[in-house]
């Protein structure tokens, strides 16, 4: 006896041999392609390396600065004294400065006043100088000998000479091109702030 197929049932085989070829292809497809999406995804240690931090401030004395890391990057944060401030908003020292009013956008809204910060007293900065990114360093004293006898206090980058005043705005004729970069932060009570995590003024 002689086995015999006509042309529709033929027909009907083969599309149920593609359909399982094809289901299986899919199958295979998406196997593959959920570990690979999955590598893809930061790894818990990126996700914290890009979380805000919380950092408390109500130890930090007038006239000190402490060093944080946020983002694999070092933060200032400053508690300037009231001469300090005052000394920032001279007209003499305000003539020296390349962009005293932060019209170049390195700070949230929240920070573009005259001492780009939330409070008065406390400056939060990323240390790196925006010219080439080395870490200035903190010059608290007025008129040392080598900065001269306008120097009332700020950020000297030994590298290529920039110069930044206790608010990270940048003097004029140094080689870095803008003022330094204030982190989005904002405070949660009366001495924590947290960096990286956009807020007001509380």
């Amino acid at each position: 006896m002689e086995l015999t197929v006509d042309g529709d049932g033929l027909d009907e085989v083969r599309r149920r041999l593609v359909l399982a070829t094809a289901a299986a292809g899919g199958i295979g497809a998406v196997a593959t392609a959920v570990p690979f999406l999955a590598s893809m995804a930061p790894s818990e240690r990126a996700r914290s390396a890009g979380a805000p931090i919380t950092v408390d401030v109500a130890q930090l004395a007038p006239g000190a600065q402490m060093t944080v890391e946020w983002r694999g990057k070092p933060v200032w944060i400053l508690r300037r004294t009231p001469q300090m401030i005052e000394a920032m908003g001279s007209a003499g020292h305000l003539a020296q400065l390349a962009d005293p009013q932060s019209r170049v956008d390195q700070q949230p809204g929240y920070a573009a006043n005259a001492l780009r910060s939330v409070r008065p007293e406390v400056s939060i900065l990323v240390a790196l100088c925006t010219h080439l990114g080395c870490i200035p360093t903190f010059r608290p004293e007025v008129a040392p000998a080598d900065l001269g006898p306008d120097w009332h206090g700020g950020y000297y980058c030994p590298c290529h000479g920039s110069r930044f005043d206790l608010a990270g705005r940048v003097f004029r004729n140094v080689p870095a091109p803008t003022n330094l970069i204030v982190p989005p932060h904002r405070y949660l009570d009366g001495s924590r702030v947290e960096i990286g995590a956009d807020g007001t003024k509380t």
